[in-house]
């Protein structure tokens, strides 16, 4: 019996059953929901990309193929998908452009990380050899690239066109690449040239007309006409503009409170009292110059009546309301004036000037146009027209998107070619050098390698073409030393994309691998999934209304006991114990 026990392995108080399979099967869930949103979109891709439509649960549709706006409207529960929406909008404010290459990626690097996984390679190998894949894929864009000059206006061009021709208005690539170059190239401080705020650009939808009638104005634009109440002025020449962020009405107390008026002379009293402090401001506002009010947007209450509208009409002032708060900036930067938040302080010097304030009927409607604005802010506007709702909602996110892409053109001045060119140069560049790394590092290099393939291979698969020839004649053309080979999905062959004018800036591509990365790794690293506590709101509600249950069934039980005349049921135990039991209950 001493020989059997002496037998037997003494065990370890380090050792201790580790339950993997649930941290693996967290991974393999978070990973099939993020390729799962990656294959939403991935017919969006390129110039021949197909459309979504988008219903929304108030009934409004949305057709278009960019990825931010698709994702963003997608009803996403899954935390680790949710990562994926929260990627394309990481691209969307960093580039403006990429938004559907970068979730793409990200698919194809789930999923050759999910295979990795499956081979046994601990995730944090594979996430430090991303991270070491993803430098060096920065330094190879960077060498590719190739500088511009902002006084290059055509190579801006290209840039823009090329972000406008995977979109539902690619027909208009003509008209709104060079309008998206100007109106950022007119924004540009001297001061910080390579700082560009796209809140200095505003773009007007005018239902109406076509894409074709959507121009730049040098000056102002509003979608609202001029106050017409009391047949005031709608044209005005030398123009002196007040922006005010008070009501030229009769002011209200600051608690709710009725005034009781027992005769006739009281109401005339109130009323003519109303009409001289109406009188006194429009007066001070006359004595200035001033001839054009914009009247903030109030909540409290109205900013202008009837009566006040008569008496500005009388003294020739033309009155544009309801102005929105949050384009006070852009409109007091535009016209060089400052904006006045009460009667007091409404003086000459706070006024702006322009040659011409007037109301244009455009189709259907009316817009206010102001022109000639003298000593005008860096800014401009732009007005886009569409036949639809539909397309004018598409022509403004594709214009931002041009926007975007010339902003990046500024802070970093360097073009690359397009048409998954600089994908398949990467591919190949790092799978040489994943050849000279040892170990499980340079087996996960490759497989990088490999995932970037996915872009080209998408490309070509959404044109309609044979992706696996076209992939291979590409790869073919690139151990050639043709790095500027791509694929041409106009003409359904491989091209030298930058002779096609099919380029994109540098920080789009550096861009959608950076972050597409640090998504995939941060997916990586997630082992579990909790669920956070209750937040205290929630705890203290639900305290409260026990209490008041246990309160309610104390109350019971007293009534019961009086009632049934039982003196045991009244003792301090009894009901001790009677709580104790009910808080037990209601606490399950």
């Amino acid at each position: 019996m001493a020989a059997v026990t002496a037998s037997r392995p003494r065990a370890s108080k380090a050792e201790s059953f580790v339950d993997n399979k649930r941290k693996e099967d967290i991974r393999s869930a978070n990973i099939n929901a993020g390729r799962a949103v990656a294959d939403a979109v991935r017919t969006s891709l390129g110039p021949k990309g197909m459309d979504k439509m988008i219903s929304t649960a108030s009934g409004e549709v949305i057709i278009t193929n960019d990825g931010a706006t698709i994702l963003n409207k997608m009803d996403v529960l899954q935390p680790a998908a949710k990562m994926m929406v929260e990627l394309s909008k990481s691209q969307d404010s960093a580039a403006g452009d990429g938004t559907t290459t970068v979730v793409v990626l990200a698919g194809a690097l789930l999923r050759v990380c999910q295979t990795l996984l499956g081979s046994g390679i601990h995730p944090t190998v594979i996430s430090d050899a991303l991270h070491k894949s993803c430098a060096k894929s920065v330094d190879i864009l960077t060498a590719m690239a190739v500088p511009v000059e902002l006084t290059d206006r055509d190579s801006l061009v290209k840039s823009a066109s090329t972000s406008l021709n995977s979109k539902v208005v690619s027909q208009y690539s003509t008209l709104l690449a060079p309008l998206a170059v100007d109106a950022v190239l007119s924004v540009i401080d001297p001061e910080k040239p390579e700082i560009v705020d796209l809140r200095d650009i505003k773009i007007v939808k005018k239902l109406g007309g076509t894409v074709d009638d959507t121009h730049t104005v040098n000056g102002l634009v509003f979608d609202k006409k001029v106050s017409h109440a009391a047949g005031g002025p709608t044209r005005m020449e030398n123009a002196k503009i007040a922006v005010i962020q008070f009501q030229i009405s009769p002011p209200k107390t600051d608690i709710e409170q009725s005034i009781v008026v027992s005769d006739y002379t009281q109401m005339d009293r109130i009323l003519k009292e109303e009409r001289n402090y109406i009188l006194g401001m429009i007066k001070k506002i006359k004595a200035t110059g001033c001839n054009v009010l914009l009247i903030q947007k109030s909540i409290l209450r109205d900013a202008v009546t009837d009566l006040s509208l008569h008496y500005l009409a009388k003294a020739k002032i033309m009155v544009i309301k309801d102005v929105e708060r949050d384009e006070i900036e852009f409109v007091t930067k535009t016209l060089n004036c400052l904006p006045i938040a009460n009667i007091e302080h409404f003086r000459a010097e706070k006024l702006g000037y322009a040659d011409l304030v007037e109301e244009a009927s455009l189709g259907d409607g009316k817009i206010l146009k102001i022109t000639g604005i003298k000593d005008m802010g860096r800014t401009t506007s732009v007005l886009v027209r569409g036949s639809n709702q539909l397309v004018l909602d598409e022509a403004e996110r594709s214009l931002h998107d041009a926007l975007c892409v010339v902003r990046c053109l500024v802070s970093k001045r360097f073009l690359i070619a397009g048409g998954g060119a600089p994908e398949i140069e990467l591919s190949r560049q790092l799978g040489a050098w994943a050849k000279v790394l040892h170990g499980m590092e340079g087996y996960c290099v490759k497989s990088f390698a490999e995932a970037l393939e996915v872009i080209p291979y998408t490309l070509a698969e959404n044109a309609g073409l044979n992706p696996i020839a076209i992939v291979t004649e590409l790869r073919n053309k690139h151990a050639q030393g043709e790095i500027n080979s791509g694929i041409n999905v106009r003409k359904g062959q491989i091209t030298n994309i930058l002779e096609e004018n099919v380029v994109q800036p540098l920080l789009v591509s550096t861009s959608a691998i950076t972050l597409a990365t640090e998504c995939v790794r941060m997916i990586l690293k997630i082992d579990d999934i909790f669920h956070s506590k209750r937040s205290s709101v929630h705890f203290s509600c639900s305290l409260y209304l026990k209490l008041c249950f246990l309160v309610f069934w104390s109350f019971l039980l007293v009534v019961a006991a009086m009632v049934e005349l039982r003196p045991s049921l009244l003792s301090p135990c009894a009901i001790a114990a009677k709580w104790s039991s009910l808080w037990f209950s209601a606490t399950l």
